[in-house]
């Protein structure tokens, strides 16, 4: 009886561990289950989420989805309002649009939205940012902005000599801000057109390659006619950042830049005009024209785009441009608050 007792004893011992080790692997084979499908499903999101592209097809509208990282500092974290303006008036039937910005009202007004959502070949208006990248970065100073002439003869005859900051930026002498551009580099312009979130950004074309209209390097690069493009909204987006109250730059890097942008002829004393024109031709025909700028009575600024397309049986220049930016600003006064 004591040998059976103690064989019976042995036995439900061994029926018990049994069990518990085939229920230790249950478990265990259910862990690792649930870690590999775990493992899958995280390699599954990060592999088929899809990232956002930026845009690069020319001449097309901008659609954006979810927070448009184009929207100035102002309006970020609250949407700015968009008021359609009639001012064909001011365009006497020439093709264009118009952007004013007003940040202190967080407002857009917009003439011809389709045309100020599209994005051109920024042309001569680059050399604003060009200029506060060389200034920036030592490459233009008030000691240091002469660039040496090469002896070319150009069709402006005001290029014709060595030349500074200043009176390359007001007579838009070409050669002078190719020689600036090549001394910064792309990696210091990329950067920089990055951080200003600068329309497509691309100056792959560094050259001007695609510019049909000109083979001079000398008088190409990539935001005449070539692979870098902007729209007019975004010219005054780009400008608020430059300029406004978050400015990531200096006020001796924004004064000498201003000084080359003050208009001297718009009859407006209380207010003071800043901008840039640009122009650019296809084939011998303007395709885009530009003036692009802001508005400062010493307390706010008011930031403008007026823009110009090929327009059938009449003449397009920045001159148009210039103009019917200026008479915005002088027949809008009032967008300045008390």
């Amino acid at each position: 009886m004591k040998k059976t007792g103690k064989l019976l004893l042995l036995l439900a011992a061994t029926i018990l561990l049994t069990a518990c080790k085939s229920g230790m692997q249950g478990i265990s084979g259910n862990s690792a289950k649930e870690s590999s499908i775990s493992a899958g499903r995280d390699a599954v999101t990060s592999e088929g989420e899809e990232q956002p592209e930026r845009l690069t097809q020319p001449d097309s509208p901008i659609k954006q989805e979810g927070p448009a990282p184009s929207q100035a500092p102002a309006a970020i974290g609250n949407e700015p309002a968009i008021e359609e303006a009639d001012w064909s008036s001011y365009f006497q039937g020439l093709n264009g649009g118009a952007v004013i910005y007003l940040p202190n009202e967080n407002k857009y007004q917009i003439y011809n939205e389709s045309v100020c959502n599209t994005r051109r070949s920024p042309c001569s208006t680059f050399k604003i940012i060009s200029s506060l990248i060389g200034i920036k970065n030592g490459v233009i100073s008030e000691e240091n902005s002469v660039r040496k002439w090469s002896g070319e003869v150009f069709w402006n005859d005001k290029w014709n000599r060595d030349i500074g900051f200043k009176d390359a930026f007001q007579t838009s002498c070409v050669w002078y801000f190719r020689k600036i551009t090549d001394e910064l580099g792309p990696d210091a312009i990329r950067e920089e057109l990055d951080k200003l979130n600068y329309g497509n950004c691309d100056i792959s074309d560094w050259e001007g390659r695609l510019n049909n209209n000109n083979n001079n390097r000398s008088l190409t690069g990539f935001w005449i006619e070539s692979s870098l493009k902007i729209s007019p909204k975004e010219q005054v987006e780009v400008l608020e950042r430059i300029f406004g109250e978050n400015s990531l730059y200096s006020e001796p890097e924004l004064a000498l830049l201003k000084d080359a942008m003050l208009v001297t002829d718009s009859d407006m004393s209380d207010i003071k005009i800043y901008g840039k024109t640009g122009l650019g031709k296809i084939s011998g025909i303007v395709a885009d024209a530009w003036y692009t700028g802001f508005a400062d009575n010493g307390k706010e600024k008011v930031y403008f785009c007026v823009y110009l397309g090929e327009t059938d049986s009449k003449d397009v220049s920045s001159a148009d441009a210039k103009r019917i930016a200026i008479e915005l600003m002088r027949d809008h006064q009032p967008l300045f608050s008390e």
